[in-house]
């Protein structure tokens, strides 16, 4: 769980903005939206080799475009 501790003459919101990139850099609301529904291992495999896909797609348009 992400902590900041208030800096003397800090304000409220450049400590909420500090907060939320530590939340961020975590990783604690994505893990939170990957868990909120289960999926199947076998789901879970089909979509992680279309992501594959996709990355592996991307790549090579972009070596296209160069």
């Amino acid at each position: 769980m992400p902590v900041v501790v208030l800096r003397p003459n800090e304000s409220s919101d450049s400590l909420m903005k500090r907060f939320r990139k530590k939340v961020v850099k975590s990783g604690v609301l994505s893990t939170l939206r990957r868990k909120r529904w289960f999926i199947s291992k076998s789901e879970l495999r089909r979509v992680e080799k279309k992501k594959a896909i996709r990355r592996i797609k991307r790549r090579q348009f972009t070596k296209l475009t160069e």
